[in-house]
């Protein structure tokens, strides 16, 4: 017998958005991205962050990703320099440590969780590798990676 688990579907597209969990959405999204804790504990990486630098999920902990940016640091006593670091970092160009020793150039967005007492990054790199191999140093960097005005 088999049994159906999936909802109901919705009666509207938009309805179809909102049931879908938020952790499906983004591993699906096509945008590098990554969570991290207050603390520094790397809590999420997105399949697109995995191929971005060349890790396999269960490769990428917390002391893996510190070794990849190129970011940084500031102190400060109830955060750790990793979290700081990221947030601290939108808008600017970011050089991430591929798992071949390449360098992957990217720029960091801001944080998607906006509160300063939120408890996590949120963030996603945009990797300008290739345009800077292209265009030089100097190429634009999207409007929508650089920090709110």
């Amino acid at each position: 017998m088999v049994v159906e688990r999936r909802r109901p579907a919705p009666d509207t597209a938009l309805g179809y958005l909102w049931q879908l969990p938020a952790m499906i959405l983004l591993d699906r999204l096509p945008s590098p991205m990554v969570a991290v804790h207050v603390d520094g504990t790397l809590v999420y990486a997105n399949p697109a962050f995995e191929q971005l630098v060349g890790w396999d999920r269960s490769e990428l902990d917390a002391e893996t990703f510190e070794k990849l940016p190129a970011l940084a640091t500031t102190e400060s006593a109830d955060r750790s320099p990793l979290y700081t670091a990221l947030r601290e970092s939108a808008g600017h160009l970011v050089d991430l440590v591929h798992s071949d020793g390449s360098l992957v150039r990217t720029i960091v967005s801001t944080s998607v969780l906006l509160r300063q007492d939120d408890p996590l990054a949120l963030v996603t790199f945009y990797d300008l590798t290739d345009q800077l191999w292209a265009n030089g140093p100097d190429a634009a960097i999207p409007p929508a990676f650089l920090e709110p005005k």
